[in-house]
């Protein structure tokens, strides 16, 4: 693999050399390095953010950042194949969908720009009564400060797209945080945001290595906006520590249903749920996990799956013909392997799978009928796990579907419509998929985990728009 070294960090850790190696998930190899930051670099990156969200005078005319996410999406559209190859180097996902999220990106970056011209306020009806007389009202839209994001590893450029492409359009600030392990497509997006024109205070990258730091720059009362993408636990615990006033939104993970229905075209669904079971390995927060079929089907739902989950090509991300990478770290292959083994040992049929391939690599794994209460049934996997559960009725399968504290996401297969908006109604859900997977998403679209899974509406627009006050003047006739 390419040595890369990236210098993007506006403070390089009091000028230290870089001391953290970006390695390869699959099998080890050095993609690149980069600092480490320290605490006086996290209080001077809040101290700068702070500083210029203050001074109202030298905010970004919308015109500028207009312009600067237009010639960054340019840029990337340039360098795309090196952006998923990037990709695929740092977080071991297969180039083939490390292109496609490339795609994304670069489109988000796009819908950031396009979001600026849309960007109105509303007018607020005067005149109506005698305490509104004489009166005219209306809104614009003002930055909200100083966003903070720490991200996920599992879509190192899309996710980070999706944290900061908002921040710069409404005007805001920004320090990111990106996961350890796929620090370097943040890097690199940083620096392409600022080769395009952004002032490098504006928008700061900054790679920690302890979480006391973190919680640090997250609660810190300079903040005005925090963005979560992570683990539950973390997201809640830190929103609990927010300064009084931050705002923020947090998007966790999920366990996500497909209800297959007997009337369910299987010639159809069975690519769909495997993609979206096995996409990035299963390191998705909305990925296909429990699929209940209904029992006149259920096996041959199951069986179809495992024959199709076989097939895929499980190895090299870097290389065009891998579907199925590496997790992200070899301990996530033992735990995975140990609830695959667990649900075994419980009475789940193991139809394909359930082994290690190599150190790094999980086989693709179909599950039948595990036991409601082992962990492949009550948690997020986060592999290549797919499980098929049979039902009698439908109502049955709203239920079990249900019966998690996480909810995101679902997907209903079905030719009948009746049953469509049966399941539309009956799925605790913030979206449901009919005749498609529930990883299914374009980026302008809200995107929002209930209950556990999270807190607010992702999505460009919407994150664009969370990230701005709506701020009114009233004036009285002279």
């Amino acid at each position: 693999m390419k040595q890369l070294h990236f210098k993007s960090m506006v403070y390089q850790a009091s000028g230290k050399e870089p001391t953290l190696e970006v390695k390869s998930p699959f099998d080890g190899a050095v993609v690149g390095t980069a600092s480490a930051s320290g605490a006086e670099d996290v209080e001077r990156a809040l101290a700068t953010a702070y500083r210029l969200f203050k001074d109202r005078r030298g905010w970004l005319p919308a015109a500028d950042r207009e312009a600067i996410l237009r010639r960054t999406a340019q840029n990337m559209i340039d360098m795309t194949e090196d952006l998923a190859m990037l990709i695929a180097q740092e977080g071991g996902k297969p180039l083939v969908d490390a292109r496609v999220e490339t795609i994304r990106a670069i489109d988000g970056i796009v819908s950031c720009a396009e979001a600026i011209r849309g960007n109105g306020g509303q007018v607020i009806p005067m005149n109506i009564n005698a305490s509104s007389a004489h009166r005219i009202a209306f809104t614009q839209r003002e930055p909200i400060g100083v966003v903070v994001a720490v991200s996920a590893f599992n879509h190192p450029l899309n996710l980070i797209v999706h944290q900061v492409g908002p921040a710069v359009a409404a005007g805001c600030p920004f320090i990111v945080k990106p996961a350890r392990d796929t620090a370097l497509s943040c890097l690199t997006l940083v620096d392409m945001l600022r080769e395009a024109g952004l002032p490098e205070a504006w928008g700061q990258a900054i790679v920690l290595d302890s979480n006391e730091l973190a919680s640090r720059l997250v609660t810190d009362a300079r903040v005005g906006f925090f963005s979560f993408i992570g683990s539950a636990a973390v997201g809640w615990k830190l929103r609990s520590q927010l300064a009084p006033g931050a705002r923020c939104a947090l998007e966790h993970g999920g366990a996500a249903p497909a209800i297959v229905a007997a009337d369910a075209d299987l010639d159809k669904a069975i690519p769909k749920l495997i993609k979206g079971g096995f996409y990035h390995a299963g390191q998705v927060c909305v990925s296909v996990q429990r699929v209940y079929a209904h029992q006149s089907i259920a096996r041959d739902v199951a069986d179809r799956l495992a024959r199709a989950a076989e097939a895929l090509v499980v190895g090299d991300p870097t290389k065009a013909e891998t579907q199925v990478g590496p997790l992200i770290r070899p301990k996530e292959v033992e735990r995975v392997n140990t609830w695959v083994q667990n649900a075994v040992a419980a009475g789940a049929k193991l139809l394909t799978g359930g082994k290690r391939v190599g150190e790094t690599c999980y086989a693709p794994t179909i599950l039948f009928a595990p036991p409601a209460d082992c962990e492949v049934s009550q948690k997020e996997v986060f592999g290549p796990v797919v499980c098929v559960y049979p039902y009698d009725d439908i109502e049955q399968a709203f239920q079990a579907a249900n019966a998690l504290p996480v909810a995101f996401q679902a997907a209903v297969f079905t030719r009948d419509f009746d049953t469509a908006i049966r399941a539309y109604h009956g799925l605790d859900a913030s979206a449901v998929m009919v005749n498609d997977h529930t990883a299914f998403r374009v980026d302008w679209m809200p995107f929002a985990g209930l209950r556990e899974s999270g807190m607010g509406v992702g999505g460009i627009p919407y994150t664009f728009h969370d990230m701005q006050i709506e701020k009114m003047f009233v004036g009285v006739s002279p």
